[in-house]
């Protein structure tokens, strides 16, 4: 039989009230004295608390709840690292949930969390308009409401916190470094139209490239995967008509994620094509895995783990100017071999 509160207060020689203030930690707590003796006593009797009452009695579960679109993906995990990180430091614990992209199983994820209690939410992730967003955002409404935080990472919500990333500016930035390095001629391997993010990275690179006076000669579009960019490659090298060994200027194409530019460079070297010498490629994000990668790629870094932790830090913050700021992060170009003439 499982050893209760009641047990526990009869081995220490209190009411059970008071060994549920020492163990559920309550900020009212007997004197020293009586607290270890209340400790003791759960010690030797193996005794578990029950995580709902201390969470009443503290007013907190300790628990932050994470809700990222693909957990596999390096960029997701390097942000869930970052929030970890910062949980740990905050003496909180994350739940989280990996949605693929399913708006139904992200809504569910919020509505789990917030059944738990969850002190915070963080959702990391582009969101796409429609009546998906306007439900997810109805349910964070009666969250907040009841004292839950919610910080989004990327496009912000309509209400809550926010740690977007610079991705128009950024990407833009990425298009004329490339063009200063002697790059002429560009594509581009765009994601789903629906995402705000691959919307706006593929708009602000595009959008600079006007400024001046060039257009991408091709554009095509895949899913945010690897997958999603190997598919896409082979139908733009198709379109370009491509060759190995053509001895004309290389392409530079521009992919909005680097799993996506990733999974292009394997496209390529399907069809014998060798990066740079018959095409050149840039990414987005600076994920990790590309320490190993060759040909070494071009990108705009983002610091993936410092957005997780500013995130988890101003999802916590009790002031109440805080609930809704909105923070920007920049992002630094990096060019190396993947797009060297």
């Amino acid at each position: 039989m499982a050893v209760t509160l009641q047990d526990v207060a009869a081995r220490a020689g209190v009411s059970q009230a008071t060994a549920s203030r020492v163990l559920n930690g309550s900020a009212r707590v007997p004197g020293e004295g009586v607290a270890d003796r209340v400790r003791t006593a759960a010690r030797e009797l193996g005794y578990v608390p029950n995580a709902q009452a201390q969470a009443l009695a503290r007013a907190s579960t300790g628990l932050l709840g994470l809700i990222v679109h693909d957990i596999a993906d390096p960029y997701f995990s390097s942000i869930a690292r970052g929030v970890q990180s910062a949980a740990r430091t905050a003496n909180k614990q994350v739940l989280l949930a990996s949605t693929d992209r399913d708006f139904d199983i992200e809504r569910d994820a919020v509505s789990t969390f917030i059944s738990h209690r969850a002190d915070a939410i963080v959702l990391a992730g582009s969101r796409q308009s429609g009546d998906l967003d306007r439900d997810l955002e109805t349910e964070f409404g009666r969250y907040r409401a009841n004292g839950g935080r919610v910080v989004a990472i990327g496009q912000p919500l309509a209400f809550g916190g926010a740690v977007e990333p610079e991705n128009h500016y950024a990407s833009g930035q990425l298009a004329d470094a490339l063009i200063e390095a002697g790059h002429q001629r560009f594509a581009v391997i765009g994601g789903p139209g629906n995402i705000r993010t691959s919307v706006d990275r593929r708009n602000g690179f595009v959008e600079t490239l006007a400024r001046r006076g060039l257009t991408p000669l091709v554009e095509v579009s895949g899913d945010f995967t690897r997958d999603g960019g190997h598919s896409a490659a082979h139908r733009l090298a198709a379109a370009l008509q491509v060759t190995a060994d053509s001895g004309a200027p290389p392409v530079c194409v521009f992919a909005v994620t680097d799993v996506m530019a990733i999974g292009a460079i394997a496209a390529w070297r399907d069809l014998g094509l060798s990066v740079p010498r018959d095409v050149c490629i840039a990414g987005f994000d600076d994920i990790p895995t590309l320490r190993d990668h060759t040909p070494s790629l071009s990108t705009v870094a983002l610091p993936l783990e410092e957005i997780g932790t500013r995130a988890v830090e101003l999802a916590l913050r009790t002031d109440a100017d805080a609930a809704d700021l909105r923070e920007r992060i920049p992002g630094r170009v990096i060019l190396r071999d993947s797009t060297r003439l």
